[in-house]
C-alpha cells in the first residue's frame, strides 16, 4: 500500500482537554521534528492547509526553541531500505522512501541547522531501534515536544512511547498533519486522553517565553 493522496483540510480549531497539568519547561524540554521529509509531504497539496500552515508553525516553533536553548531533534527515514530493514512496514506501506536525495530531504523552512540532532528512524515510534531516549537522558531532558507527520501514526506512537518511558510528551495540534481532518482530530483526542498534552503553537511559544504575533495569514 502506498501513501494516500491527501485532500485539503483545515487544521482543528478546538483542542481536546488535558488530563494532566503539564507545562513545557525550557529547562526540561526538547523538540522532535517527526518525519518532515519530502516523500511524506508529497501526499499533501503543496499550497494551503494543512501542510502550508503546519510548516509555518513548525518554523516558528523551531526558531523559538533554538532561541530558548531547547535541543532540536529530527527523525528521518533512509531511502532504499532493504526488505529486512523495512520489516513489517513493507507489508503495510510498501518499499517506502526511494534512494533519492530530494525525497529524503526536508523543506528549507524547517531544515536542520548546525547543532540539531538527527535520529535515523526505522519504525512508527522514533524511540524504536534508535538512541533518542539515551540522548534525551544525557541532555537532562524529560519533556518532548512533537511536531510533524503523520499525527495518527508516528506522532501518536512516539508520544505513547515517550509516556511509557516517563517522558512528558506535548503534541502541537497545528504543527502536525494527517491523512484527513477526522484522523487528525482523533489522534489529538487519543493522545490527550492517554499519554500527552495537546497544545497549539501560540500556547507553546508562550510557555517557552517566546510569545509573538503570528505572521500575516497564519493563525
Amino acid at each position: 500500500m502506498a501513501l494516500p493522496a491527501i485532500a485539503p483540510y483545515e487544521l482543528p480549531a478546538e483542542l481536546p482537554p488535558s488530563r494532566v497539568p503539564w507545562r513545557v519547561d525550557p529547562a526540561r524540554a526538547a523538540v522532535l521534528v517527526h518525519d518532515l521529509q519530502h516523500y511524506f509531504l508529497g501526499a499533501f497539496p503543496a499550497a494551503g492547509p494543512p501542510l502550508e500552515p503546519v510548516l509555518a508553525h513548525t518554523a516558528r516553533i523551531l526558531a523559538a526553541a533554538r532561541a530558548a536553548g531547547l535541543p532540536v531533534f529530527y527523525s528521518h527515514q533512509r531511502g532504499g531500505q532493504t526488505p529486512k530493514q523495512r520489516g513489517l512496514q513493507l507489508d503495510f506501506w510498501g518499499p517506502g522512501l526511494p534512494a533519492d536525495e530530494h525525497a529524503q530531504a526536508m523543506p528549507a523552512a524547517v531544515t536542520p541547522e548546525p547543532g540539531d540532532r538527527l535520529v535515523l528512524k526505522w519504525k512508527y515510534s522514533a524511540f524504536v531501534r534508535t538512541d533518542l531516549a539515551e540522548q534525551l537522558a544525557e541532555l537532562g531532558r524529560d519533556q518532548l515536544v512533537i511536531v510533524g507527520v503523520y499525527a495518527h501514526i508516528g506522532v501518536q506512537m512516539t508520544a505513547a512511547d515517550a509516556w511509557q518511558r516517563d517522558l512528558q510528551a506535548f503534541v502541537v495540534a497545528d504543527a502536525v498533519a494527517d491523512f484527513s481532518a477526522e484522523q487528525h482530530r482523533e489522534a489529538l483526542r487519543w493522545t490527550a486522553g492517554k499519554c500527552a498534552v495537546v497544545l497549539d503553537t501560540a500556547r507553546l511559544l508562550a510557555q517557552v517565553g517566546a510569545a509573538e504575533p503570528a505572521p500575516e495569514g497564519v493563525s
